[in-house]
């Protein structure tokens, strides 16, 4: 297996709300502390990346959080105009937008063309080898294939010329597994894992790129061995919950409620796991993030993320 942040460029997909934006934060800053120069970049630019750092308003030229490491997000109008400086060598001043506005018409139109021009710049900041290691929070995973897989549409529609030879550079990259690689965000749940297991499967059959990982975010720890259970267990009986309130005064069933309850999620999450141990691939990695048990965001949850892959990937 290749490691993780051995790769050049790494897209983090996942199901909404399994915190893929905070796991690619969190793989951006660890690649930082091995010593890389790290860019990680949002997509879709709501601002989640900008939140998971604690800093301002991101843009499309990288912004230096600290050292090594740099934070952007795409947008259409920008990512056109480097393009037509880059490729077509066109000189542009001031803002395009009728010219980025007419692109949008035509996107609508023909897929792949729009989100050719977000994989273009990532895989032109790998070929130019401006960083050791290219981050991306991508799409969701319901749009996560039509966005790695954009060069290789282009290239079916455009058979010679500029465009064509621009896609085959592009696919050299996004199909070379120790460069290029998917991580999925998942959590330990049915929906999350159930679309976790058809994106891996739909990526392997219909693009080039490497699934590098499937991350299980917020796993809750294991609370019993095998005989803890069978004390907790007999502890639990009526009988004797009565003698334990009464040596300690207090008030015990609560606490058994609570722990019960806890066991009891944890064992449904690790099916869930075992779920995807047994229809994922074996030559696919899974890495376990645990649950923090913090209802805060922000820089703190990036470092204890961190922290937690350093753990599992060593």
């Amino acid at each position: 297996m290749i490691p993780l942040l051995d790769r050049q460029l790494l897209f983090v997909s996942g199901k909404g709300g399994t915190g893929k934006t905070t796991v690619a934060a969190a793989i951006a800053d660890l690649a930082v502390e091995r010593g890389k120069r790290v860019l990680v970049c949002e997509m879709d630019a709501k601002g989640a990346l900008a939140a998971a750092f604690e800093v301002g308003t991101l843009g499309f030229q990288p912004t230096e959080l600290k050292p090594g490491l740099h934070a952007m997000v795409m947008n259409t109008e920008d990512s056109l105009r480097e393009y037509l400086r880059l490729f077509v060598r066109i000189p542009l001043m001031g803002r395009i937008g009728p010219l980025a506005h007419m692109f949008d018409f035509v996107a609508d139109a023909a897929p792949g063309v729009k989100e050719i021009l977000a994989v273009g710049k990532l895989c032109y900041e790998v070929r130019e080898r401006h960083y050791d290691l290219v981050v991306v929070d991508a799409e969701a995973s319901g749009h996560i294939v039509a966005q790695i897989d954009a060069p290789r549409a282009i290239r079916d529609l455009v058979h010679v010329g500029m465009v064509r030879d621009q896609t085959d550079w592009m696919l050299d990259i996004l199909g070379d597994a120790t460069r290029t690689g998917l991580v999925v965000v998942t959590t330990p749940e049915e929906m999350p894992v159930t679309e976790t297991v058809e994106l891996v499967a739909k990526v392997q059959n219909a693009t080039e790129v490497d699934v590098a990982a499937v991350i299980a975010n917020r796993v809750l720890p294991q609370w019993f061995s095998a005989a803890d259970a069978e004390v907790f267990d007999a502890l639990a009986r009526p009988a004797e919950q009565a003698l334990l309130a009464q040596a300690t005064g207090a008030k015990i069933a609560p606490v058994f409620h609570a722990a019960a309850l806890a066991r009891a999620r944890r064992a449904v999450a690790g099916e869930y796991l075992q779920r995807l141990r047994t229809e994922i691939p074996a030559a696919v990695p899974m890495v376990l993030v645990p649950e923090l048990f913090t209802r805060s965001g922000g820089r703190r949850v990036v470092s204890l993320v961190a922290e937690a892959l350093h753990e599992e990937l060593g």
